[in-house]
């Protein structure tokens, strides 16, 4: 097949697909936006791929999520249109059998369903979160009735979209029920969680070249690291710095320094806020760092003692976040507050590879942090099984056989 696979957000693992369908002798091209804001992974050809494996950065004007006002998402979704448009140029230029789509705002994802539809290639929507009912809730949030009714319309364009496609890829069987309200034919529903570039991520050691650099490989760190935006929760992060800080002040005068350090690395609102906040005092014990590049990222996760993860109530049914999966292959606990029915909560659970706090609960989420970093043996067990676990879940053989027969599915239905 000639599989053009669009890739909006740039994440390693998809990158790792690609390869593997080209290793099998599709021709893949991984289409990705040169300008977005994300934990980018090397998106370049390396020595050994194969030969029908090609990269094709899109160009567009940046997209602003931080925009807050009305017309600041106007233009927003000017910018996602824009993006969209280009994106069409590039599938109806390759002349593919099928177009597999991730992480793709609505308004650019009609346009690369049409350019598909153009060139008579079938489409899959591979469906990572359901952008539309947290856009929804957010809108509401901040423009009351009038901002819920744009959601409303969000959430139905975005139905529409599932319907038509050929095939949709869910990353957990959570998704049904809302796929099942919309009208989404569940014969055309496939379910693939996600998984971790393992071999890029090597569990390294505390003591690393990065860790140094940083001033962070001799004290205990908690680590954030990833996307901070609308459904996650910075308050949480900061509330858990700021225990750091004051559990270190209750210690004798002599030995007064923080438990530790909460290292967080991301952009965008929530980075933003957080560096209000800081700015504000009572949070000496955060580092904020800007997206390392992909290289240093193993480094970057070794550097944790214990990984931090969060997301709102109302997220958890439509978002997974895959930060967790990487965390699991850095061999490290992992904490978390988000509903315990969350995919990744469970996947970590399951593990013994971390626990959960309840979600808005800062007291909890500070108090199994700050139990695991008292604690080495805990912490070694729970990192020891997180490796375990992703060297036995994150089978890429295997992910690639479920794509391919999805993607061969889609190709003999569209024909």
């Amino acid at each position: 097949m000639r599989i053009y696979l669009h890739d909006y957000g740039r994440y390693a693992f998809i990158t790792d697909l690609g390869r593997a369908l080209a290793a099998r002798g599709h021709t893949v091209r991984l289409g990705y936006s040169a300008t977005n804001l994300v934990p980018q992974d090397l998106l370049e050809r390396r020595p050994g791929d194969p030969a029908t494996f090609s990269v094709d950065p899109i160009a567009a004007p940046p997209v602003d999520k931080r925009a807050r006002s009305v017309g600041g998402l106007v233009a927003r979704r000017r910018s996602e249109a824009a993006y969209g448009r280009a994106a069409a140029e590039h599938v109806a230029a390759f002349g593919a059998d099928v177009v597999l789509c991730a992480n793709t705002p609505l308004d650019a994802l009609g346009a690369v369903m049409g350019a598909a539809r153009g060139s008579g290639a079938a489409f899959v929507n591979w469906l990572m979160d359901v952008l539309s009912t947290g856009a929804r809730a957010v809108l509401a949030e901040r423009f009351g009735r009038g901002g819920d009714l744009a959601g409303r319309a969000f959430e139905w364009r975005e139905g529409r979209l599932l319907r038509a496609a050929d095939a949709v890829v869910a990353i957990t069987d959570d998704f049904r029920p809302l796929l099942d309200r919309w009208g989404v034919e569940a014969r055309r529903v496939a379910v693939v969680e996600n998984w971790a570039p393992l071999a890029d991520l090597p569990a390294r050691p505390k003591d690393n070249a990065w860790a140094r650099a940083h001033g962070l490989a001799e004290i205990p760190v908690v680590l954030y690291s990833g996307t901070l935006g609308m459904k996650h929760d910075p308050a949480l992060l900061l509330a858990l710095a700021r225990r750091l800080e004051q559990t270190g002040a209750d210690r004798k005068p002599a030995d007064r320094k923080p438990a530790g350090r909460l290292v967080v690395v991301s952009e965008g609102d929530g980075a933003d806020w957080l560096a209000a906040r800081q700015a504000e005092g009572g949070a000496g014990a955060l580092t904020l760092l800007p997206f390392q590049p992909f290289e240093a990222f193993p480094d970057v996760l070794g550097t944790g003692d214990v990984m931090a993860a969060v997301l709102e109530p109302g997220a958890s049914a439509v978002s997974v976040p895959s930060k967790v999966l990487a965390y699991l292959c850095a061999g490290r606990p992992t904490v978390l507050s988000v509903p315990a029915d969350n995919l990744a909560a469970r996947t970590v659970v399951n593990a013994g590879a971390g626990e959960t706090a309840p979600p808005g609960d800062a007291g909890a989420f500070a108090d199994r942090v700050l139990a695991l970093l008292a604690d080495d043996g805990r912490r070694a067990a729970m990192g020891a099984r997180a490796r375990a676990y992703a060297e036995a879940a994150f089978d890429l053989d295997a992910v690639a056989d479920r794509f391919e027969a999805v993607l061969a599915d889609a190709v003999a239905r569209r024909r």
